[in-house]
C-alpha cells in the first residue's frame, strides 16, 4: 500500500512540474468528467443486463436437480 502511495505522489509531482500548477484544475476537471461518464455507462450496462434477465455476477445460476432429473 505504501508503495502505491509513493508512486502516486511521485507522479503528481512530475505532472505539476511538467504541466504547471495553473493547468491542474483543468486536468482534474477532465479526469472527473471521464470518471463520471464511465460510471454512468457502467450503470447503464448493468441496468440493461438486469432488464434482459441476466445476472451480472458472471456466475451461472445454481439448479436444483431432483432424482427424476438425473440419468439412471
Amino acid at each position: 500500500m505504501t508503495d502505491l502511495l509513493v508512486v502516486l505522489i511521485v507522479v503528481l509531482v512530475l505532472v505539476v512540474l511538467w504541466r504547471g500548477p495553473k493547468t491542474l484544475p483543468k486536468l482534474g476537471q477532465a479526469l472527473g468528467r471521464g470518471v463520471r461518464e464511465a460510471r454512468t455507462e457502467a450503470s447503464k450496462a448493468q441496468d440493461e443486463i438486469r432488464a434482459r434477465g441476466g445476472d451480472d455476477s458472471g456466475e451461472e445460476p445454481a439448479t436444483d436437480k431432483t432424482d427424476a432429473d438425473r440419468p439412471a
